[in-house]
């Protein structure tokens, strides 16, 4: 029998999201003014994918942001993300190859939730043309579908997809060839935050920010660390230090568990 803690987030934190998010973004506003001291960049390439339901104009604030920093950040411009649909999984691949083209050098991936396991697919499929993947709040590590309250919602628009994958997802049976960082929320509402974590790794890691999960996309914190994973040289990827002014803002990050021997099988939500 699956234990208490690989369920779905507690109703409370579902119930809550959206003032949660608002709140964030508030903090957003409210840390504008502080957004030059974060770390620049070198102009390179960055795709941004939106999660379930989402399209360009939740990660607008992030991309904003970006490009202030100096990257060619772009949105996916495939409008709402309804899942792997014919048009999606093809744009995403076409998209990535032709900013690796246009530029010369890879492109760093960033996913929020759903767009966060598209990410790590295209990293797989394409990893030279990918510098680096940073996934928000993305359960790649989903092993049934009690572990996301987004089930029902991915399961409308499954006769729409071309790609039909079971749980866990065998994709994650070996890790990334690039660097790969997990920005996660134990205050997470959507997806169970245990389903967000990547297992340790010389090239990948966990980073724990206290967002709700509609919020990870224009979070502080969550920000702040994509900007500090962003500006490291290609080639040269280190874990994520926060600065010691910052400590607070990134909780420790907790272990990942087994997945669950015994869990239900299922379609990817």
């Amino acid at each position: 029998m699956a234990s208490r803690q690989d369920d779905g987030p507690a109703l409370p934190l579902y119930l809550t999201e959206p003032t949660r998010a608002v709140g964030d973004y508030g903090l957003y506003l409210a840390a504008k003014p502080l957004m030059s001291r974060l770390p620049h960049g070198d102009g390179h390439p960055v795709l941004v994918l939106p999660g379930l339901l989402a399209d360009d104009t939740s990660t607008r604030a992030l991309r904003a942001v970006l490009r202030r920093l100096g990257y060619d950040a772009h949105g996916w411009g495939l409008g709402r993300n309804i899942g792997p649909t014919a048009s999606c999984v093809t744009g995403t691949r076409d998209l990535l190859g032709h900013l690796s083209d246009k530029h010369q050098r890879p492109v760093s991936l960033i996913g929020w939730s759903l767009g966060g396991i598209f990410a790590r697919d295209l990293a797989r499929r394409s990893p030279e043309s990918v510098r680096q993947v940073i996934t928000l709040g993305s359960p790649f590590r989903l092993a049934r579908h009690s572990q996301s309250r987004a089930t029902k919602v991915f399961d409308r628009f499954s006769h729409l997809h071309v790609e039909h994958r079971t749980l866990p997802l065998e994709s994650e049976n070996t890790p990334l060839t690039v660097p790969a960082t997990s920005i996660y929320s134990h205050y997470d509402g959507i997806v169970h935050w245990q389903t967000c974590l990547d297992t340790p790794g010389e090239l990948c890691e966990n980073i724990a920010v206290m967002a709700s999960h509609l919020g990870l996309g224009h979070h502080p914190a969550s920000i702040w660390a994509v900007a500090d994973r962003l500006a490291q040289r290609e080639g040269s990827w280190q874990k994520f230090r926060a600065p010691l002014f910052l400590r607070p803002a990134f909780p420790k990050p907790a272990a990942p568990t087994v997945a669950d021997p015994v869990a239900a099988h299922g379609t990817a939500a």
